[in-house]
């Protein structure tokens, strides 16, 4: 097997009547994030990917060679494919020191001892693990734990890597300091990445693709920026921290039920979804004045401190999540129960056809 992009269309079928039906397309050197809530088909995609379950139709090619095929009856065996994958919970062997763990892949191999030590010292260099060797997983830290898995999965030269939860297992303080140093380490393998997670800023600050999953299915695909600015389905705006309204379009007006916003572009007619980066909400004590074209009263009903800022969910006519400096909720007295005006001006307001 060669090293190389990976073209996968991953259909399974599952006892419980699940269906997952991807199409992934991730060329070398790219980290690209399947992400979406629990029960989506993330840990399906893992299985399918690692050879641990077997496809029911579709195919997986690694650098042109082929891994599953069931139309053509191939299916590669996981032991036989260069993937490397990080589980969640690193499913390190306890019964086996660090350099052990390290070394499992390249032993299963049958290598030499020599090559096997010397690339396992080089792999406990590489990831800061220095002094650890004889340790047993139960005395190593999370974050240790998280760099004996890495090694243990890139030790072996794969041509795939996956990291199905990398940073889920860890408190708030060391996923944030790992979280650097994936990126660094990932940086170094050239061949495809592909990370699963439930992690929306995980994904935004490790991929340089994301893909949302709901459901079984691809709802979404792009940049961070592309899913925080036009999320295209309600879980992909609440986890870009964006409003996602639903209405009808005419005239440079959307009608959403209740209320009406205006919007920059005229052309725009039928069903839209409607996106509004909480940021982009102004809030004021009294109606103000000037040129923004959408002004209306409403009541906080939530309010949330993000330590810097400040976030807080409106009420009728139209509810929507708002974002301020600490220093303007303070000098606006922001708590539940608020009488305060929004506005927001037409040319911030992102519209997409067909919502």
């Amino acid at each position: 097997m060669t090293a190389g992009n990976l073209d996968a269309h991953l259909v399974v079928r599952r006892p419980d009547e699940f269906e997952l039906d991807i199409e992934l397309a991730i060329p070398m050197g790219t980290t690209a994030a399947l992400l979406g809530p629990n029960g989506a088909g993330k840990s399906t995609a893992v299985a399918a990917l690692a050879g641990l379950l077997a496809l029911d139709r579709g195919h997986i090619t690694l650098g042109g060679a082929v891994l599953d095929d069931p139309r053509a009856e191939v299916f590669v065996t996981a032991d036989a494919r260069r993937v490397g994958v990080v589980f969640q919970d690193y499913l390190l062997f306890r019964h086996l020191t660090v350099a052990e763990n390290i070394a499992f892949g390249l032993r299963s191999r049958r290598l030499g001892r020599v090559e096997v030590s010397g690339r396992t010292r080089e792999w406990v260099r590489r990831l800061g693990l220095e002094g650890l060797e004889s340790h047993r997983p139960g005395e190593l830290s999370g974050g240790q734990a998280q760099r004996v898995a890495l090694a243990r999965a890139l030790i072996t030269e794969p041509d795939l890597l996956l990291l199905d939860e990398p940073l889920s297992a860890l408190d708030v303080t060391t996923r944030s300091e790992l979280r650097r140093r994936l990126a660094e380490h990932l940086e170094v393998f050239d061949g495809p990445r592909v990370l699963i997670t439930h992690d929306p800023t995980e994904a935004f600050l490790l991929a340089d693709e994301i893909h949302i999953i709901e459901d079984g299915g691809i709802t979404q695909s792009g940049s961070a920026d592309d899913i925080r600015l036009r999320p295209r389905t309600r879980y992909a705006a609440d986890l870009a921290g964006s409003n996602l309204v639903l209405g009808d379009a005419s005239d440079g007006r959307v009608q959403t039920g209740g209320h009406v916003i205006l919007i920059a572009d005229t052309r725009v007619s039928g069903p839209v979804m409607v996106t509004i980066s909480p940021a982009a909400i102004s809030v004021h004590k009294e109606r103000p004045e000037g040129s923004p074209r959408n002004v209306w009263a409403t009541r906080v009903e939530l309010v949330e401190h993000l330590g810097d800022r400040v976030r807080f969910r409106s009420g009728d006519p139209l509810p929507l999540t708002v974002e301020v400096t600490a220093g303007a909720a303070s000098s606006l007295g922001l708590i539940r129960g608020s009488d305060v005006w929004l506005a927001i001006k037409a040319t911030e307001i992102g519209v997409e056809p067909g919502g």
